[in-house]
């Protein structure tokens, strides 16, 4: 049985070339569905403010950090991210032996996006997570519809010295700490034995519900799962293919090795189908302190055929990425109106749109889509070199790149014309 949707990696030191981390992520979802991907500045917040997530209303906190997301249109939420902290974040759906009981509450999505607002290390990214899971929970429709898909999430972390992976199911979590080499997370549960931090009754609850007899060691991913973790290492899964990729390059990872794990399609890592690759997200950042991060992102489906655009953080950046913006509808959107989902707006942004209509040539006009293909690929290298500059020099005029997406973007639309 194969995992259905979305892998997530990170590679360290020694794995990396150079003292650097890569992370990288495919978001699997509805081949229908739009991912845009959004800049929100820094902000400060008054006593008592709430922010309205996906579903449900909390309490926001005096301050949140920068972000850029790559998120379904449709949500408040995020499948993947960074912050101005060069903390990378991306989540997974799992499902073991208890499942959401469809209750509207935080989407993992949504989690992502407020750990990357509120943490700037990785392991604070796992006390943003914990502390929400047991005030607010998880849970609600996963789609753009009515429907009964919600899981359980896991998620993978990362920042200038170390990564994280944080598995859950409800409120009960596990957390395991990366300080080198390379991990990759799918759809199973993949905590063992190795726990670094926990849910103070993760064990107990498993006791009282008899997964676990309270004697033999303790693997999480065995006691939570639906079988035991001989599943994960079947060969044939996604999860063991995305390992296998990471390990053949070990000790030369880069940014393009990240970006050609994410379209190979011979491993399954690059989905097609009715639940395929919408959207897809590469980080490089730098042990050293000093020195900037960059992140990858396409906002289109299929990585095959995009050019994935550089975004990096700039000091008080005011910049709106317009060509990855859906339209929005306010408090008339489907999603917000109850019942919800009684229709599905069109949600195209203009990169999007300019991608339909270049996959059509691709696929129908084999010169000019060879043309096309050719043209992205270009782009994409050449803003890859320009990258390497920065993150060997460091950013020296920062207003040169307040419109590095965006004018990334407007290159990628001509060339998809």
């Amino acid at each position: 049985m194969h995992p259905c949707s979305c892998d997530t990696f990170v590679a360290l030191p020694p794995s990396t070339e150079g003292q650097r981390i890569i992370f990288g992520k495919n978001s699997d979802r509805p081949c229908d569905e739009v991912q845009e991907v959004l800049y929100f500045p820094a902000a400060d917040y008054e006593p008592g403010a709430k922010v309205e997530c996906t579903y449900i209303q909390i309490e926001q906190v005096a301050h949140t950090y920068a972000i850029v997301l790559s998120r379904p249109a449709w949500l408040w939420g995020a499948e993947m991210g960074a912050n101005e902290h060069q903390v990378c974040l991306g989540n997974e759906a799992v499902w073991g032996r208890e499942s959401p009981d469809g209750k509207e509450a935080l989407l993992g999505m949504d989690l992502v996006r407020l750990a990357l607002e509120r943490a700037d290390t990785a392991e604070k990214c796992v006390d943003v997570l914990a502390e929400l899971l047991e005030k607010y929970g998880q849970g609600g429709a996963c789609l753009e519809e009515q429907c009964d898909f919600t899981y359980n999430n896991s998620f993978l972390m990362s920042d200038r010295k170390e990564a994280w992976v944080m598995e859950t199911s409800g409120k009960y979590w596990a957390a395991e700490r990366i300080e080198g080499g390379y991990r990759n997370i799918s759809n199973e549960y993949n905590i063992t034995t190795k726990i670094d931090r926990e849910h103070p009754d993760l064990r107990k609850y498993a006791q009282r519900k008899n997964w676990w007899n309270g004697k033999s060691q303790f693997n999480f991913a065995a006691v939570y799962s639906y079988k035991n973790t001989s599943r994960i290492e079947a060969s044939g899964s996604r999860y063991c293919e995305g390992k296998k990729l990471l390990q053949k390059s070990h000790g030369h990872i880069t940014a393009q090795t990240m970006m050609d794990i994410l379209r190979d399609k011979d491993s399954g890592v690059n989905m097609e189908g009715m639940f395929m690759t919408t959207g897809s997200m590469v980080s490089v950042v730098l042990v050293d302190p000093a020195l900037p991060g960059v992140h990858y992102f396409t906002a289109t489906p299929d990585p095959e055929r995009c050019v994935f655009k550089p975004f990096v953080f700039v000091e008080n950046m005011r910049v709106q990425l317009k060509e990855t913006a859906s339209p929005t509808y306010g408090p008339e959107d489907p999603v917000k109106k109850k019942p919800r989902f009684q229709s599905k707006p069109d949600r195209k942004h203009s990169l999007f749109a300019k991608h339909e209509v270049a996959v059509a040539i691709i696929e129908t006009h084999k010169e000019r889509g060879t043309r096309i293909t050719h043209g992205l690929r270009e782009l994409e290298c050449e803003r890859m070199k320009q990258m390497e500059e920065i993150l060997y020099c460091g950013v020296e005029q920062p207003e040169t790149l307040l419109d590095l997406f965006p004018t990334s973007t407007v290159q990628n639309v001509a060339l998809s014309a």
